[in-house]
């Protein structure tokens, strides 16, 4: 099992950025697929970034690609993503997962995956 703690969250004005940062611990992190799903106030869950175990492979959700970055160190435990061009939109609890995999796998969807962090807020307002 691996555990999991957001940070970086904040208050960020529209068009700036922001990087999150998702620390794993327990297991090693390397052993896990990750992504960031995030939830707005009476929405549901989205997907919005994945990466495999080696950090080879990722895939984006369709409201954030090309201006999101997802990356990790498996060396120092921790996933990143990094927003920019930032729209209130953005507005949302964000939520890094994972699930062990021995394959380079990597997965949009929150059923697969099996641990969960606490959520960082993030609010885009000027």
């Amino acid at each position: 099992q691996v555990q999991l703690v957001e940070s970086g969250g904040g208050l960020v004005q529209p068009g700036g950025s922001l990087r999150l940062s998702c620390a794993g611990s327990g297991q090693r992190l390397s052993d896990f697929a990750l992504g960031w799903f995030r939830r707005a106030p009476g929405k549901e869950r989205e997907f919005v970034a994945t990466i495999s175990r080696a950090g080879t492979r990722r895939e984006y959700g369709s409201s954030v690609k090309g201006r999101v970055t997802v990356s990790r160190d498996n060396a120092k435990s921790t996933m990143y993503l990094q927003m920019n061009r930032m729209t209130p939109e953005d507005t949302a609890t964000y939520y890094c997962a994972a699930y062990e995999t021995v394959t380079g796998a990597l997965s949009n969807s929150d059923a697969r995956y099996t641990n969960w962090g606490q959520g960082t807020q993030v609010t885009v307002s000027s």
